[in-house]
């Protein structure tokens, strides 16, 4: 090969170099709204059920988002975190159907934290219910008899501090299910014990039941945890196996 002809190998080699490094750098980042902690500014708002909406230009691409009822308006920077996406909703006060809504209690605009103006309304459906919304029994939980080598709602609560990190055994009835969220199926048991304050067990499962089913969970019981975007559990059993009985 003469001079001339390698010299112009190596610049067309080069030419092919650089231009493939330009297409891998203009290529947009993935949207930090995947992480659920992102950022942007403002390009439309709205107050819908005890909630703002607001859609933020990350500069990557146009993120809804929405939190407890806060003060923003068209223009404002908002930065939220822990945020829980919502896919295909549609809400029925504002009669709008979202691709993906990032749910959130964590919110900062233009540097300050948001503060809520109003009680938060009802949870889109498909979503955890916040910590301490015992939900309320649409099935008769009376007469359920204690699991062999188990212990009742009730007893759970009142050793809570004692049985965080432990394995225990529980029957209850349904009374709440929720599937698909953060990967897990949420549902609530009772089984007519405990007080107001502790009658209410959250477990997360991969197995799937309805309400009204009596199960039989065996799983780990969880102590003051926090999901993010204000989803904090006194106590739940989590990764539990159900079996429907």
């Amino acid at each position: 090969m003469t001079y001339f002809r390698r010299m112009k190998y190596i610049l067309l080699l080069a030419g092919f170099v650089l231009t493939a490094a330009l297409v891998v750098a203009q290529k947009p980042a993935p949207a930090a709204a995947e992480s659920g902690a992102f950022s942007g500014k403002v390009s439309e708002t709205m107050d819908a059920a005890g909630y703002t909406y607001a859609q933020l230009n990350t500069g990557a691409k146009k993120v809804w988002i929405a939190a407890p009822r806060f003060k923003v308006k068209v223009g404002d920077t908002v930065a939220v975190a822990s945020a829980m996406p919502m896919t295909k909703y549609h809400s029925k006060t504002l009669k709008r159907d979202f691709d993906v809504v990032y749910f959130t209690g964590d919110v900062v605009v233009n540097g300050k934290a948001g503060r809520a103006a109003s009680a938060v309304g009802e949870l889109p459906k498909g979503h955890p219910p916040l910590a301490g919304e015992p939900a309320k029994p649409r099935v008769d939980v009376a007469g359920l008899k204690k699991a062999d080598g188990g212990l009742t709602v009730g007893e759970i609560y009142a050793g809570k501090a004692k049985l965080k990190g432990q394995d225990i055994k529980v029957r209850g009835k349904v009374v709440k299910y929720n599937a698909g969220i953060l990967g897990k199926n949420w549902l609530h048991i009772q089984d007519g014990t405990g007080d107001a304050n502790g009658n209410d067990l959250t477990i997360t499962t991969s197995a799937a039941a309805k309400v009204g089913d009596t199960v039989l969970v065996v799983g780990k019981v969880g102590a003051d945890r926090d999901f993010g975007g204000g989803y904090k559990y006194g106590l739940i059993v989590e990764d539990a196996k159900v079996t429907v009985e």
